[in-house]
């Protein structure tokens, strides 16, 4: 009997941690605008903020971020797959060389985000994109000098007190647009540094605010 009495315990012991790690799960706060929703709250908790460094990830955020220009970044984040795969996961050397045969098959995609002149702009982008790599020797190396190669961390007590541009971001957008990147406007570029690290905007009492 005090076998089985033993593993009874155990039992209850694994059961009782496991629902200890739920509900501290569950109580974890997150930033406000992910709330509700698994697929937000899923990049809340695994991507956005954190420092992003190599290119081939850089370039996808900018991407997705220039098809978010008007529009929610849900409505992104939903067709994400579906753009990896129309647009060749993100091979900016690949869409550099798109032809208008493939700009068509795009536009005709019905699981992508059919903008004609921001699908245009993904082919143009990452022709720029390469061009950045050639003078600075990659493109992480480009954006992330304009703050030092070090995060920017903000101290937001609520996600809504965050701005949509800053100087830094007009800064970086103007240059951007002197490379002959398009739909990179100041708003655009703020999202993007957000995403990929280059600021800290999660809320002060987020759990990820110490950990991105």
């Amino acid at each position: 009997m005090l076998p089985l009495l033993v593993k009874k315990v155990e039992l209850v012991k694994i059961q009782f941690a496991v629902s200890l790690s739920k509900n501290l799960l569950m109580s974890k706060h997150r930033c406000g605008w992910c709330e509700g929703d698994l697929l937000y709250e899923d990049y809340h908790d695994r991507e956005w903020g954190v420092p992003v460094k190599d290119d081939e990830t850089l370039f996808e955020f900018l991407i997705l971020e220039t098809f978010q220009a008007g529009l929610s970044w849900i409505t992104v984040l939903k067709k994400r797959e579906n753009f990896r795969k129309a647009f060749d996961n993100f091979d900016y050397k690949k869409i550099a060389k798109y032809n208008q045969d493939k700009i068509d098959e795009l536009l005709d995609n019905p699981g992508i985000i059919r903008n004609k002149l921001k699908v245009n702009a993904t082919v143009s982008n990452a022709q720029a994109f390469i061009e950045v790599q050639k003078e600075f020797g990659s493109f992480s190396d480009y954006i992330w000098k304009f703050v030092d190669g070090k995060p920017i961390k903000n101290s937001l007590k609520n996600y809504k007190e965050g701005p949509a541009t800053t100087p830094l971001s007009d800064t970086i957008s103007k240059d951007l647009k002197k490379r002959g990147f398009k739909f990179v406007g100041s708003t655009v570029i703020y999202a993007q540094m957000q995403a990929t690290g280059m600021v800290n905007d999660h809320e002060v009492s987020c759990f990820r605010y110490n950990e991105v």
